[in-house]
């Protein structure tokens, strides 16, 4: 059965830096793209960052462009989110998801972890 889990969420303050992991088991994810979304209460899921499955390109939303670092790890089967800067805003629930092809739509990705929640505080 495939699987995605999210680690590393927390309460933070603004300014630190925290890093999600997201683990993949069932099987080996190659040649999927991974991504990172997040949803804040009363708001949509939207995009934060993704990685193709050879790690060649990455794709940023404008909000977290030179904060956020996604990458993967093959031996490992992970891909993780290094937050840097974080801000109130940040605040969400931030998901793993696994696809075919990058893409900043959810309905592009197949699978889904069952999120991390992260917290910023002022």
């Amino acid at each position: 059965q495939e699987q995605l889990v999210e680690s590393g969420g927390g309460l933070v303050q603004a300014g630190t830096s925290l890093r999600l992991s997201c683990a993949a088991s069932g099987r080996t994810f190659s040649p999927y793209a991974m991504a990172w979304f997040r949803q804040a209460p009363g708001n949509e899921r939207e995009f934060v960052a993704a990685i193709t499955w050879g790690a060649t390109m990455t794709s940023y939303a404008d909000s977290v462009k030179g904060r956020f670092t996604i990458s993967r790890e093959y031996d490992e089967n992970t891909v993780y989110l290094e937050m840097n800067s974080l801000k109130p805003e940040d605040t969400a629930v931030y998901y793993c998801a696994a696809g075919p092809y990058v893409t900043v739509a959810t309905q592009g990705y197949r699978l889904w972890g069952q999120g991390t929640q992260v917290t910023v505080s002022s």
